[in-house]
């Protein structure tokens, strides 16, 4: 029964989304024909979805090149994330330092960073599992880094009067404490990793959707364009729902808290 709520409750809340892009796409689908607009401005959704089944063959190769890359990237930003928090946590010191200078790398444009990359590592796949590395970096470190300074401080003092040492504090307080923060940061991430491998291939590729992208918006293929900003889309939402099933997994005792509030 409370599976079949749950169900019902989830089904429920995407039926107003779910009506308002209806809308939306009519109301697109509409202004096109009455206007005239011509194919090449501004397509009709009936025509990217056109296309994008007509490109239904071609496009596995491409999404497997851009899901790789992204998967990669996410994945080394995510451990390099996780250890740049942890050592920020360790010292006021080493966080006074390192912290600016995270905020400092975010002012770096991706899009000017990348053709460096593509002069130091050529143009096969790891700039491109560089350039996602980078876009997804600094949202876990640093709700990972807060994390950690959030955790409870009459828990702390707790645990230090019984006699708990750095390790033990990190193990059984902090990191539990944060991993809500570390998911978070994951789930920005991920939305952003398949956006940064698209970045990579803009610059120098020869599979990925960051290269249909660039061809179709040369030729005026509009429509090409647009069906493949919804494979994005839907790579950058199956990604989404992974990384929350992950978390749900990991955490069952913040969604189980959750439910019953």
């Amino acid at each position: 029964m409370k599976n079949s709520k749950n169900i019902a409750e989830s089904l429920s809340g995407m039926a107003l989304p779910a009506a308002v892009l209806a809308v939306f796409l009519l109301f697109w689908e509409t202004a096109v024909i009455l206007f005239r607009i011509e194919k090449w401005i501004l397509p009709k959704p009936t025509d990217i979805f056109i296309t994008l089944f007509e490109m239904r063959g071609t496009l596995g190769v491409h999404i497997l090149q851009t899901l790789t890359e992204a998967l990669l990237g996410l994945l080394i930003a995510a451990a390099a994330g996780v250890a740049v928090a942890v050592l920020i946590d360790q010292s006021k010191w080493i966080r006074s330092a390192v912290e600016p200078l995270l905020v400092l790398s975010q002012t770096i444009p991706i899009i000017a960073l990348a053709p460096l990359l593509i002069i130091w590592f050529g143009f096969g796949m790891l700039p491109k599992v560089i350039v996602t590395a980078l876009v997804c970096f600094f949202p876990i470190a640093i709700n990972l880094a807060d994390g950690f300074s959030q955790a409870d401080r009459d828990m702390v003092k707790l645990m230090k009067t019984m006699g708990a040492g750095k390790r033990q504090l990190f193990l059984k307080l902090k990191l539990p404490a944060s991993m809500p923060y570390f998911f978070s940061g994951l789930k920005i991430a991920g939305t952003y990793s398949v956006m940064g491998a698209v970045i990579g291939e803009w610059l120098g590729a020869s599979k990925g959707l960051g290269v249909i992208l660039t061809r179709s918006s040369q030729s005026f293929l509009t429509e090409k364009v647009f069906a493949v900003i919804i494979v994005i889309v839907a790579l950058s939402l199956l990604i989404f729902a992974a990384i929350e099933l992950l978390a749900r997994l990991a955490m069952p005792w913040k969604y189980k808290a959750h439910k019953q509030n």
